[in-house]
């Protein structure tokens, strides 16, 4: 059968369940109001939390490392692409997260992927959350150790695990901040864990980097953590506004992921402007801390006008705020119709989430103003009020 029939038919089957996807394509920079099929949309779908990817000194940046370094590096880090530009992020990096050093990778998933397969293999245990991001998940699957699901964030299922499961080494591998619920790990209680069963502790920090602790390196720096966290990585394209990843962790592990990890030692660099403009973003992190303190306040004002009118939305506030519906069908409706009202919240369904947990993803960034999340508030009571009366 030709490959192009194959792929139709795989796309029928999607589209008769309820879970075909499709692109659309933003006309504007990425900012809380974004041009959407030639409409201006209040946009509370995107994960740059702090509106930094289109901040004028991150742009500057960019285009001075561009006209310095050039728009590519050229070559894999193990060849000639590991520029004096890649170690200076790292060097900032490992100072944010207090590690003696970091590394770069092209993508969180590059570095979920590649990390995790360096550091166990046959005859190992990885003990991952069941709400873990697909690239831990896919990492696990490349690593070939015997992978232990616990249900998550159980830390008493966790211990039974790590009680019951003979290895050679040991990974606990979690989310701190997890993508499509907006809650936390419970790392306090991980560590101690890690620390009686001889395990190792692996954060994925993706969601948390420039969001938690004094100076926005994440949920491990808020916990005062970095000591017994093995490995933490952490995104550049996420709160930080530009693109790639970073772990940090001691010297002799990050040397060995760099001549272990595949997804970092068989690609090119990252590019200069990209790195430039993320050098940039962590020194503006860390010496602003009122962006953060905006978008907790943020979070929390849609937290609680949703809670008001009765939204089915977790009991704490976080910058990303479920609204589970459970229905496909009817997540992609209620999407849609605040779509029509000029607010864009992705409609989310499986395979992101698990069957049955269809959800509106809302997600605020530090730059949304009061009369934006007012409006947002308006709309979400819109579409409900709507729903309610069809079903009466």
């Amino acid at each position: 059968m030709p490959i192009e029939d194959v792929a139709a038919e795989a796309l029928r089957l999607l589209e008769h369940r309820g879970l075909l996807r499709d692109l659309r394509t933003v006309s504007s920079a990425t900012d809380c109001w974004v041009d959407l099929g030639g409409r201006r949309t209040l946009l509370l779908c995107s994960n740059n939390y702090l509106g930094l990817a289109n901040h004028p000194t991150l742009v500057a940046a960019a285009a001075d490392a561009a006209a310095r370094w050039g728009v590519g590096a050229g070559a894999s880090r193990l060849i000639s692409g590991s520029l004096a530009l890649h170690h200076q992020l790292e060097t900032e990096i490992a100072s944010w997260k207090r590690a003696e050093a970091a590394v770069l990778f092209n993508s969180g998933y590059h570095a979920n992927v590649g990390t995790i397969a360096a550091l166990v293999g046959e005859g190992d245990a990885i003990f991952s959350d069941a709400l873990n991001h697909a690239s831990i998940i896919d990492g696990c699957r490349l690593s070939r150790a015997r992978v232990v699901v616990y249900p998550h964030n159980d830390v008493n299922a966790l211990e039974s695990e790590l009680a019951r499961v003979p290895a050679r080494h040991r990974l606990i591998v979690t989310d701190s901040v997890f993508s499509m619920d907006g809650d936390m790990a419970p790392l306090r209680e991980i560590c101690e864990l890690a620390e009686r069963y001889d395990a190792w502790v692996m954060v994925d920090e993706a969601h948390a980097t420039g969001v938690l602790g004094p100076t926005g390196a994440g949920l491990v720096e808020q916990l005062g953590l970095h000591e017994r966290v093995a490995v933490q990585m952490g995104t550049l394209g996420k709160a930080l506004g530009c693109f790639g990843a970073f772990v940090a962790a001691r010297r002799d592990v990050v040397r060995l992921l760099v001549n272990r990890a595949r997804s970092l030692v068989f690609t090119t660099a990252l590019p200069p402007p990209v790195v430039g403009a993320a050098l940039a973003a962590v020194r503006l992190v860390r010496a602003e801390p009122e962006r953060r303190a905006r978008l907790q306040a943020n979070a929390q004002a849609l937290h609680a006008a949703l809670r008001r009118m009765g939204a089915p939305v977790p009991a704490a506030p976080s910058h990303i705020l479920p609204v589970v519906l459970g229905n496909e069908a009817r997540t992609m409706e209620c999407s849609a119709r605040l779509l029509e009202r000029g607010v864009w919240v992705q409609g989310i369904r499986p395979p992101t989430v698990p069957p049955g947990t269809a959800r509106l993803r809302a997600t605020v960034m530090a730059t949304h103003s009061e009369d934006d999340l007012r409006f947002a508030a308006s709309a979400f009571a819109s579409v409900f009020c709507e729903e309610a009366h069809e079903r009466s």
